[in-house]
């Protein structure tokens, strides 16, 4: 799904607004979101970049009126763009179920209602879900992710990672965020909320399309 990648270097100088101290370059993070927040801070300390969130701008969320993650991703993006001035990051996620035809999707997050917790959405799913039998209960979990160097960007950057997993019958975990205690991994043998950490920064569809993101920006990690 990515565009053409393009070195660094080739990019519009609105794409590499730098810090005058850190001499990162500086995006706006279309989220408000804790947990994608936090995840986004850990996938990307090591490289060259500061993210801020658009809270730090006094940006509101943008509404969501579109039907795919694609769209929403967009609309976020350019969102932060026009408020901030500032390249946007911008993501939409969620969990495609097969047995439920690829819901919750784009309502991952407010499947159980508008202002539903974590856990209220969990037992939403668990709901749904009461009478598919194990074997059958196959998920994925999506992440559209959308970069912008302006409010008008002609070509916006779009990457998608898919992360496959199976649903419990029970949450497990207290680690992660949105429907990770019920999210299990076979090939790891653990729920995604007791993947350690390393482990989820390095699998995880969040992961997978900003290491798409990276390779298309000729982004590289600063550390040693």
């Amino acid at each position: 799904m990515a565009r053409t990648a393009l070195s660094r270097s080739a990019l519009p100088r609105s794409s590499t607004v730098t810090d005058p101290v850190t001499q990162q370059a500086r995006w706006v993070l279309a989220s408000d979101n804790a947990g994608k927040i936090r995840e986004f801070n850990e996938l990307l300390a090591p490289l060259a970049v500061t993210v801020l969130p658009q809270g730090d701008f006094g940006v509101s969320s943008a509404e969501e009126t579109a039907c795919t993650f694609v769209e929403n991703a967009l609309i976020k993006a350019r969102h932060a763009c026009e408020q901030t001035g500032l390249p946007a990051l911008a993501d939409d996620s969620g969990i495609a179920v097969d047995a439920l035809q690829g819901a919750p999707g784009i309502y991952s997050a407010r499947y159980a209602g508008a202002g539903a917790s974590d856990q209220d959405n969990i037992d939403a799913l668990l709901a749904a879900m009461a009478d598919v039998p194990e074997g059958e209960r196959q998920a994925a979990y999506h992440c559209v992710l959308v970069f912008m160097t302006h409010a008008t960007d002609p070509t916006p950057l779009i990457c998608h990672g898919r992360w496959q997993g199976e649903l419990l019958t029970a949450p497990t975990g207290t680690g992660g965020f949105g429907y990770d205690p019920l999210f299990y991994l076979p090939e790891e043998g653990v729920s995604v909320a007791n993947l350690p950490s390393g482990r989820k920064r390095l699998l995880s569809h969040r992961a997978q399309a900003l290491h798409q993101l990276m390779a298309s920006l000729g982004l590289h990690s600063s550390a040693p």
